[in-house]
């Protein structure tokens, strides 16, 4: 059944590029694509440092910017944390919660992506909420159940006003860097149960507007099979969101 959510091609760049790199890739991002396709939406998320001077190179352009991470509390004295306030001074209209890498190497829980969503949707930026399976859980066969847990924990007690307020980010963990990739079966079945846990906690009608992306090894050459599928609204890049041309050639390519 055809559906009217635009498909979100979305880079995270992940800890790369000094200032020089990252104005150098934004500003061919915006001369590859200098109109973005119907029916698709892009958005670039680059390292906190890098935000303002990429802000800038995308200026005029339909290249959304986000961010990497936030923290919950306005202002205060919380070394090292970046606000959403500060984010949305930046330009930021997005802000990736909950990677894998966020979890696993910097300890945070599900409480904190429940902290850090609430407080997203409250400051006007649209979460990225990413959940997904280790490799073991995907070998138990228990990895539906791992990742509708994460999703009703990172998002309980969040309120809506619209579908456009969240993005889920589905990337097991198995398939991130490791050229290993889900099959479109495999993405579409977890989209899907994340889908419908998504109307447990928001209603049918807000969860059929809410995008669900595919992340994990997506490139150029598997974006249209994964993006063909009834639950995946598009994808969470990472290795090849650092090259301009594979990243427009993933766009062109989801809008096809």
């Amino acid at each position: 059944m055809p559906n009217n959510r635009t498909t979100l091609i979305a880079g995270n760049w992940k800890m790369n590029n000094d200032r020089e790199a990252a104005k150098a890739l934004a500003a061919e991002l915006v001369e590859a694509l200098p109109e973005v396709p119907a029916g698709v939406e892009v958005l670039v998320c680059p390292p906190t440092i890098d935000l303002c001077c990429v802000a800038h190179k995308l200026e005029g352009s339909a290249i959304a910017l986000g961010a990497q991470n936030c923290y919950w509390e306005a202002s205060g004295a919380y070394t090292g944390e970046t606000s959403v306030p500060m984010l949305k001074s930046a330009g930021c209209t997005y802000c990736i919660i909950g990677h894998s890498e966020r979890r696993d190497y910097f300890h945070e829980s599900d409480e904190d992506q429940n902290k850090k969503a609430k407080a997203l949707v409250a400051g006007g930026i649209v979460p990225v909420f990413c959940c997904g399976e280790p490799l073991e859980v995907r070998e138990a066969g228990t990895y539906v159940e791992h990742v509708v847990a994460q999703v009703k924990a990172g998002l309980e007690g969040l309120e809506l006003a619209s579908a456009d307020q969240l993005v889920v980010a589905y990337e097991p963990i198995w398939a991130i860097g490791t050229g290993m990739t889900a099959t479109a079966d495999d993405a579409q079945e977890v989209c899907h149960a994340v889908r419908e846990a998504l109307v447990e906690l928001f209603g049918a009608e807000m969860a059929d507007g809410i995008r669900v992306l595919y992340g994990g090894s997506a490139k150029p050459g598997n974006i249209a099979e994964l993006v063909a599928k009834p639950d995946v609204d598009g994808a969470l890049v990472g290795g090849a969101s650092l090259k301009a041309a594979d990243f427009s050639e993933m766009v062109v390519k989801a809008a096809e």
